[in-house]
């Protein structure tokens, strides 16, 4: 049943086996949903009640915000500028005084950055073997963690399941009861009024006999 706000879903999947029993009664439902999804334009997530809110992603970093809106809008990503890490010679000859300080000066950048290298690698050979153990055994402690939470959430969902199949069948059955007394009923009264026409037609009858002797 469906209401211009809301859906409301009437059904037993659990129970109901009414596509066991008509196997043509799937390709009925699917062309009546595919009928009623063109009829009707999907929901606005901007202004259907029925989904939640959206929610901006990454409002608290703008870097991720403008690479995400980057993404979406399907622009390419900026290459990094590889020319200042290379030495290039002074662009004209013969060079200027301004040009070959330029030069130098990024010489001597490039030198600092090679020695900032030197010290990252000296540093990951002292501490990083360490600090990747630290790391793994830090990791292997989060998925089991992970594992046992997923764990009992499945345990939570097959107990959804059951509890929800459990009530669906004793309701299906309770229904189904209800549904052969009302048969029951039905039948009854059916058999009430066929007995009322017979027994009209016998008065009728004897009306007419009475009328009959009494014109006699």
């Amino acid at each position: 049943m469906t209401s211009a706000d809301n859906v409301f879903i009437d059904s037993l999947p659990y129970y109901d086996d009414d596509l066991a029993q008509h196997p043509n009664l799937q390709a009925l439902v699917d062309a009546e949903i595919a009928r009623e999804l063109k009829a009707k334009p999907p929901p606005n997530p901007a202004t259907d009640p029925r989904l939640p809110p959206e929610r901006p992603l990454f409002k608290d970093n703008p870097l991720l915000a403008d690479e995400l809106k980057r993404v979406a809008a399907k622009q390419p990503l900026n290459a990094l500028d590889t020319t200042r890490y290379k030495l290039p010679p002074p662009p004209t000859d013969p060079a200027s005084e301004a040009d070959w300080q330029k030069a130098v000066d990024n010489a001597r950048a490039q030198l600092e950055h090679q020695k900032t290298r030197q010290l990252n690698l000296s540093l990951l050979q002292t501490y990083g073997p360490n600090a990747w153990r630290v790391h793994n055994y830090l990791t292997e402690a989060a998925v089991v963690q992970y594992e046992k939470a997923l764990e009992r959430l499945q345990d939570q969902v097959t107990e959804v399941n059951r509890s929800r199949k459990n009530s669906q069948t004793q309701a299906g059955n309770q229904l189904s009861s209800l549904e052969n007394r009302w048969k029951e009923l039905i039948s009854a009264v059916l058999q009430l009024e066929l007995a009322n026409v017979a027994m009209e037609g016998e008065i009728e009858d004897l009306r007419r006999r009475d009328a009959e002797l009494g014109n006699v």
